[in-house]
């Protein structure tokens, strides 16, 4: 069995469910970019060569060198040329596996919504900039790694986080349709890695679990009346140019949509909330809504296109405006919301009477490792004990342009530590399982898909 999948198991990072892909490889160069190792010179390396065709995609040896690197930046051993060689097969491996889920999922129709991706790519230039003492050191390094601006660097990004969430959302889609079969996971098989692995257990890391109650600030009566005036004007001229709902959604929408006129990317039943839902699958394609409220604001929604459990569509979103008042009086809800909480209310009524669903945060939260949770969680989380209720606190609502305010109970106190016989082997079964079940959907796709590999590392320089 590999060492390092084995490890990946026991660490929740399961490789072939997230490929060494393009995407992954040029991450962790251009972060440690000042620290990249270059691949042995020794041999004679077609850097502009191909390495592989995948359907009517090609693979670059420079690539496969890319990806190589990352891994030796990341600490991968290579002690002599046959380690160097086994190294390039399987970031070669792993590519073509890429790509095979990339193209995989346009088959689907599954698309990726660039705004969404953006915040992601703003972290990982603010990441890598930490590594620099000043810009021009930054700048600096990436051109030596091949990148002419920061723009180039940040386009690379983008297309790298737009392939690896494709490869996310075709195994989701497979998943939901029954098309990703369960697998068996022996006990021999589980003993094999376990024996492997054992000498060298991660230790668990701190998690944490909580229910909570999210406070949203909402506006005034007066903030709603001058956004529903505007939605109403918009929906009026829509009226005589429908053909402008994009040129207005660039204009006038107040979500990360607004620079891609609105769209809203394909969609299933259940992803919106219920009122948006509802609307959206009942409209015909070309056929743009009446006004719709939701927690957001006011939509107008026009559906492009349909296919069988998913819709593309189009919204225009006002939002109403919300200010420090609107903010103040939020907080004295929450306040008034936790105490009554902390008195011996009721979770459940009170989290139904002011819990808000439209940012997306979840009522529940099982298990969550605690160094992932945002900062506000974690300094409020400070010295709490099991089943306490802590809060409330404020967290940023970019929507709304304000805080909201979280109160939640103390579920599950995990402090870490290590890793037990039991906890390893769970882990190592879930994983194993994740690997076989890809491994069978990589095989499947490679009987259906044209690939022919023209890069074997165990000949390059030879005569």
């Amino acid at each position: 069995m590999n060492r390092p999948l084995l490890f990946s198991m026991l660490t929740g990072v399961a490789i072939l469910a997230a490929p060494v892909s393009h995407s992954h490889a040029q991450d962790t160069t251009a972060a440690k970019a000042a620290k990249a190792v270059v691949p042995d010179s020794s041999k004679t390396i077609p850097v502009d060569g191909i390495a592989a065709i995948v359907g009517d995609q090609v693979i670059l040896v420079s690539e496969v060198m890319s990806s190589v690197n990352s891994a030796r930046a990341q600490g991968a051993k290579i002690e002599s040329a046959k380690d160097l060689s086994k190294l390039e097969q399987d970031a070669l491996q792993q590519l073509i596996e890429a790509e095979l889920l990339v193209q995989k999922a346009k088959l689907e129709k599954i698309e990726v919504n660039d705004v969404e991706l953006q915040s992601g790519v703003d972290s990982r230039e603010k990441q890598a900039r930490g590594n620099f003492s000043t810009d021009a050191e930054f700048r600096q390094a990436l051109k030596e790694n091949g990148f002419g601006t920061v723009e180039e660097w940040r386009k690379m990004q983008l297309d790298a986080a737009r392939r690896s969430k494709l490869q996310q959302e075709v195994m989701q889609k497979l998943q939901r349709d029954g098309k990703v079969t369960a697998v068996n996971v022996t006990n021999a098989e589980i003993d094999e890695a376990y024996e492997e692995a054992k000498t060298q257990l991660p230790r668990k890391e701190a998690r944490v679990g909580m229910r909570q109650i999210v406070v949203a600030t909402k506006p005034s009566e007066d903030a709603k009346k001058k956004a529903r005036v505007k939605i109403d004007s918009l929906r009026a001229q829509l009226d005589k140019h429908p053909e402008d709902f994009e040129n207005i959604a660039k204009r006038e929408s107040m979500d990360g949509t607004r620079e891609l006129g609105g769209d809203l990317g394909w969609n299933r039943r259940g992803r919106m909330v219920p009122e948006f839902d509802r609307m959206m699958f009942a409209l015909n394609p070309g056929v743009i809504s009446p006004v719709l409220e939701t927690g957001f604001g006011y939509h107008i929604i026009r559906v492009d296109r349909v296919q069988p459990a998913e819709v593309k569509a189009r919204h225009i979103l006002i939002r109403p405006t919300v200010d420090s008042v609107d903010e103040g009086r939020t907080k004295l809800l929450a306040d008034s919301v936790a105490g009554a909480w902390r008195k011996g209310g009721s979770y459940d009524s009170l989290s139904v009477k002011f819990h808000d669903e439209s940012g997306g945060e979840e009522k529940t939260i099982p298990e969550y490792p605690r160094s992932e949770l945002p900062e506000a969680y974690r300094n409020a989380l400070e010295g709490a004990k099991l089943n306490d209720i802590i809060g409330p606190f404020a967290i940023p609502d970019p929507a709304a342009g304000a805080n909201k305010f979280i109160i939640a109970q103390v579920t599950l106190l995990d402090e870490g530590g290590e890793m037990t016989v039991t906890e390893a082997r769970t882990r190592i079964r879930e994983h194993l399982a994740g690997e076989k079940k890809m491994r069978r959907l990589i095989d499947s796709l490679k009987q259906q898909t044209y690939v022919s590999v023209r890069y074997a590392p165990d000949r390059q320089g030879e005569p």
